[in-house]
């Protein structure tokens, strides 16, 4: 598959199959500085967050899955939602930890892969749910780090300062819907990576969740597609 860089200016076509291109895609997505937490999503042309098999699997192609490896090299973090690490699964990544938050702490039917040199796990919970995710996360090696909460929610800030305590200063967080809404609303993000599957779906789970919140201006810093019509936006918020 071939990637192009169609905006601020053209650039040469990428094809994924040439040795060298992961390294020109890293410059393409490179964090302009530290910190900087960035959210990275794919969602059909219609907005919906999942495909026909109710995960992002059948949205997902060759390109994203090389953006996507290319972004999470360059981050010291993925950061997602329990909810998403329990309906699609988690390879822990090889370059960088995974950052897992959980309000209650259940991580029961969770699908955490950890083998083989990966980085840490990483799991963010209030002080009340510790207990609960030593009983439920089955990975002895994970490290539970207490959040501040008001009723078992934990404020984006918190969440974000939490992982920079940790040495973590480039973060992407990959969902899902609720936990990317809940870190827009709070104002900490600094850029949105978009990668638009060329699919018409019904928006049974929306990009962004259900619940509306006051617009955010973006402003379009990198447009690249593919030679099978996928779009992938960077935008900063």
């Amino acid at each position: 598959m071939i990637l192009t860089r169609v905006f601020p200016e053209p650039g040469a076509p990428i094809d994924l199959d040439t040795p060298g291109a992961r390294e020109a895609l890293a410059e393409l997505y490179q964090p302009p500085m530290l910190p900087w937490l960035r959210l990275n999503l794919i969602g059909s042309a219609s907005g919906s967050a999942i495909g026909s098999d109710g995960t992002s699997e059948t949205l997902t192609n060759t390109a994203d899955r090389a953006l996507l490896g290319v972004i999470r090299g360059l981050a010291d973090v993925v950061l997602v939602g329990a909810a998403t690490v329990r309906s699609e699964g988690y390879f822990v990544p090889r370059r960088a930890a995974l950052a897992v938050v959980t309000g209650s702490g259940d991580l029961t039917g969770h699908h955490i892969t950890t083998a083989g040199q990966r980085g840490g796990l990483v799991i963010l919970c209030p002080a009340s749910a510790a207990d609960r995710v030593r009983e439920t996360v089955g990975v002895p090696q994970a490290r539970i780090v207490v959040v501040p909460d008001i009723g078992r929610v934990l404020a984006a800030a918190d969440i974000i300062a939490a992982l920079q305590a940790e040495g973590f200063t480039s973060i992407v967080c990959e969902g899902g819907p609720e936990l990317a809404a809940h870190l827009v609303r709070a104002g900490v993000v600094n850029e949105a990576c978009l990668s638009t599957s060329p699919l018409l779906n019904g928006a049974r789970t929306a990009l962004f969740g259900e619940d509306e919140f006051d617009a955010v201006p973006l402003v379009l810093t990198q447009l690249v597609v593919d030679n099978g019509s996928g779009v992938y936006a960077r935008w900063l918020l």
